[in-house]
């Protein structure tokens, strides 16, 4: 019999779940974190500030705040193994550079280096043991590798330290959701909505889960206002066509699985959603947005 995690903190086994195939806890992180790093100055960075960056640091080869800034342009741009490197040169100028471990785990975590990323972790939290954003992307790495447990106490701690932190609520609704326990999620996700509500995925997660549970009314208002969010998001314009499989409207679902075809051709669940439908390749849906 499988343990499911409570909220006090018993471990168990991730269930794999999906609906119509289409996986629920299909995402990692929330807002825009799977191809960047976690600390929270990235968000001043962009990819248009590599050059200035570059020339900061040829006037300043000695600042570490510069080698993480632009590592932190480098890791959102997809660019993890040379973002490594400026984190690299980051610690060896500071060793207690808590936000440059963070970023480098990150970064690690991308490549699948998840031994090291949690070994930069730790070494985060030893330097500030307050550091909310370093228990979000440890736990975001122990749940990668199935320490369930670990992970949700990471980010309960996170959450206790920072209650405004929607990244954490997100995450860990995402826990709760591999194991079925569908009203602790739903819960997380309405909390990670009501502090970030410009993010899609929580409504997808939060829709995912309200039809595990049968509210298909919830569900198809979490759908709703995610591809209002995101009109580019194919898995929330997937649910969407699977509420209205659900409704047996089928016509409509149809074309939102067509639209999630036309974003992304290559998404199986959208596939076989249209498939499932009835859809015609040939025609032309009408745009239900």
């Amino acid at each position: 019999m499988t343990k499911r995690l409570a909220r006090p903190g018993l471990g168990g086994i991730v269930i794999g779940l999906a609906l119509g195939g289409l996986a629920l806890g299909g995402c990692s992180s929330i807002m825009n974190l799977s191809g960047s790093v976690v600390d929270d100055s990235a968000s001043a960075a962009s990819p248009a500030n590599l050059a200035s960056l570059t020339d900061v640091l040829s006037k300043n080869p000695s600042d570490p705040q510069a080698y993480n800034m632009r590592g932190s342009v480098l890791g959102q741009s997809g660019r993890y193994q040379e973002a490594i490197t400026d984190f690299d040169k980051a610690i060896a100028l500071d060793a207690n550079y808590a936000q440059a471990y963070a970023n480098r785990a990150l970064a690690n975590r991308q490549l699948g280096q998840l031994d090291l990323a949690v070994a930069d972790y730790d070494r985060a939290l030893d330097i500030d043991s307050a550091y909310a954003v370093a228990y979000v992307g440890r736990g975001m790495v122990r749940r990668d590798k199935g320490q369930l447990l670990e992970a949700l106490q990471d980010f309960n701690k996170a959450i206790h330290i920072r209650p405004d932190n929607a990244q954490a609520y997100y995450n860990r609704g995402l826990l709760y959701q591999g194991q079925r326990q569908y009203q602790y999620a739903i819960d997380d996700f309405s909390t990670a909505i009501g502090l970030s509500q410009q993010q899609a995925e929580p409504f997808v997660e939060r829709g995912l889960s309200y039809l595990a549970v049968n509210d298909l009314k919830g569900a198809a208002g979490d759908f709703d206002d995610a591809v209002q969010i995101e009109p580019y998001n194919y898995r929330a314009w997937t649910s969407r066509g699977l509420v209205y499989e659900r409704q047996n409207e089928m016509e409509k679902a149809a074309g939102c699985y067509a639209r999630a075809m036309a974003l992304k051709r290559d998404y199986q669940p959208a596939a076989e959603g249209f498939k499932r439908v009835g859809g015609d390749p040939q025609k032309t849906y009408k745009d239900y947005n």
